[in-house]
């Protein structure tokens, strides 16, 4: 097989096909422009940039396309980066069709949805029932084939369906445990917390953030989408068991600093950001572990409060967590 970015070691020269997944126009201290570019495949992405970029340079290297690099892998402040020497186009024969250079999640489409349907039949609340399944039949395509974030954790086609099969699984966990615990309300916010993503997030192939994403932001879009929906079911949303689902969703990122409008006040809301967190850090984790050898660190990850983490020599594998 041919190799991939990760095959590669610190201090290697490296010359192969990638997909750019991102290419940010910056200004270097000099004046000049510069492209930040974000490459991947399908062992995951890395960083480079583009000095003295030409307006030609800049409309050629969008994202999406795929380019075929040459250059050398290096540290910089604990991250790997490239060192590019060349950089042009990459030919049909080289392999230029994006789908190819994508990371994938570990499960498929149909058997996703299929899991997915099995916990919605859990949901007995009729109202959350309804909301969730009109809500993803609405979005369903985007639901399962989309990331979960642009970086940081599950940044991978069918990342944000995984993402929120892995928290329903913990939380089936949790309500087994837990006879307090309201199953259908936690299972319904579960879905529901970030299905904004599929309007806050442009693709899977070349993913970047859209005006909306931008300015309003995923849990805003998608408790715009219940309300929506509730109208056109004829459910009132100001009784108790539509507040209480919109709570949870509203409140999912724990901290107003962080982007919630409210901070959780439902058992099921703490719940759910907290299996938020925990599934987004473990998946931060373990890819960082894949990328170091056993006795060395990682990266400082952005994530994680930019804190570096210890890859123990004791045999443990990290699986490919995706």
């Amino acid at each position: 097989m041919a190799k991939q970015i990760f095959d590669y070691e610190n201090g290697q020269d490296m010359k192969l096909p990638v997909l750019v997944k991102g290419a940010e126009v910056r200004i270097a201290k000099n004046g000049k422009k510069f492209i930040a570019f974000t490459f991947q495949d399908p062992s995951g992405h890395i960083t480079a940039k583009f000095w003295d970029a030409s307006e030609d340079d800049i409309a050629q290297y969008q994202p999406g396309v795929v380019v075929l690099l040459s250059g050398k892998r290096e540290l910089y402040q604990g991250k790997p980066q490239i060192k590019l020497y060349t950089l042009r186009l990459a030919t049909q024969e080289e392999g230029n069709d994006p789908e190819n250079y994508v990371e994938h999640a570990p499960e498929s489409k149909d058997d996703m949805g299929q899991e997915l349907n099995d916990f919605i039949f859990q949901i007995t609340n009729a109202n959350w029932n309804r909301i969730v399944r009109r809500l993803l039949a609405d979005h369903k395509q985007e639901f399962l084939t989309y990331p979960a974030a642009k970086s940081n954790h599950h940044a991978f086609a069918g990342g944000l369906a995984f993402h929120t099969l892995s928290i329903l699984r913990l939380a089936k966990s949790v309500a087994n445990q837990y006879p307090a615990v309201n199953k259908s309300l936690l299972f319904a916010g579960a879905i529901l917390h970030d299905l904004g993503k599929t309007m806050e997030l442009s693709s899977a192939v070349s993913t970047d953030y859209t005006m909306e994403g931008n300015m309003i932001g995923h849990i805003v879009l998608v408790d715009e989408e219940i309300v929506r929906v509730a109208n056109e079911l004829k459910i009132d949303i100001h009784q108790e068991d539509m507040i209480m689902l919109r709570h949870t969703v509203l409140a999912h990122h724990g901290l107003l600093e962080y982007g919630s409008p409210v901070r959780p006040e439902l058992l099921e809301a703490q719940i759910l950001h907290d299996l938020d967190e925990l599934d987004a850090e473990i998946n931060m984790l373990t890819t960082a572990y894949q990328h170091v050898d056993p006795g060395t660190f990682t990266e400082r990850l952005f994530g994680m409060d930019n804190r570096r983490f210890y890859r123990p020599t004791n045999g443990q594998t990290y699986p490919d967590p995706k």
